[in-house]
């Protein structure tokens, strides 16, 4: 790549960074770049699935206050989120390119639903969370995380969507527990590329994405720390809104 492309990547990487942390969605920003500069769909996938790992990393550094003393809970979820993101990365070697394309914006619009009623819809939970809504959860983060490890753009508003229903009604821990989630299946999703697809991988691409979307991730990370629900909700909807748009225009 000449150096101007690089610049772009690495650009790309930075807001992809701050979106991730802050809501999700960054893939959005990232892989039509790599399209653009001629990259194939597949590779351009799997080094930007690479390289975004680091971004969710910092994310979850960033929001270490809110996770603090959450490790039942998270014990719980990340094992499916391992084996969601252990499938999801293995359909994408054997699926089609689309084969999410046609479902993906139904499931924003209903996670984005979800996020509006939430205050509603928290009011009339219980304080306690039964133990159906915690095995509905876990069984809505490996399917999240299946789409996650397959492309993953707006991962995050889905994630936000289901815990913000059937976990939590702060808005702040949701987002530290969707950066963790988010890192889990990136993470796992990145190993079965590195290990069964090492040639697609662009290594110069990866590594620009993971240094702008590292120090992405730290700064989209403080700006959700500081925005109010009300607000944090607002920016979750736009985002997701966005995607949708993305998605269907292509």
């Amino acid at each position: 790549m000449e150096w101007w492309q690089c610049g772009l990547v690495l650009l790309a990487g930075l807001v992809a960074g701050a979106i991730n942390a802050a809501v999700g969605s960054g893939t959005l920003i990232t892989f039509p770049v790599l399209l653009a500069l001629g990259f194939r769909p597949v590779t351009a996938n799997i080094s930007n699935s690479i390289g975004l790992v680091p971004a969710s990393l910092a994310g979850t550094w960033v929001y270490r206050r809110e996770l603090a003393g959450r490790r039942a809970i998270l014990a719980r979820l990340l094992p499916a989120s391992v084996a969601g993101g252990i499938v999801g990365a293995v359909l994408l070697l054997v699926l089609p390119a689309k084969a999410f394309e046609a479902v993906v914006p139904v499931l924003i619009v209903a996670a984005l639903v979800l996020i509006v009623l939430q205050p509603r819809l928290s009011r009339r939970a219980a304080a306690a969370k039964s133990r159906a809504q915690l095995g509905a959860l876990v069984i809505a983060v490996f399917l999240t995380a299946i789409y996650g490890g397959y492309f993953g753009a707006a991962q995050g508003v889905l994630l936000m969507g289901l815990l913000g229903w059937l976990l939590t009604s702060d808005l702040q821990y949701a987002n530290g527990v969707k950066n963790v989630l988010a890192t889990c299946t990136g993470t796992i999703a990145a190993l079965v590329f590195v290990i069964t697809a090492a040639g697609e991988v662009d290594w110069l691409v990866a590594g620009l994405i993971a240094s702008g979307s590292a120090a992405g991730g730290v700064v989209g990370g403080h700006l959700a720390r500081r925005l109010p629900p009300a607000g944090l909700r607002a920016f979750i909807v736009v985002v997701g809104l966005v995607a949708i748009a993305r998605l269907l225009l292509g």
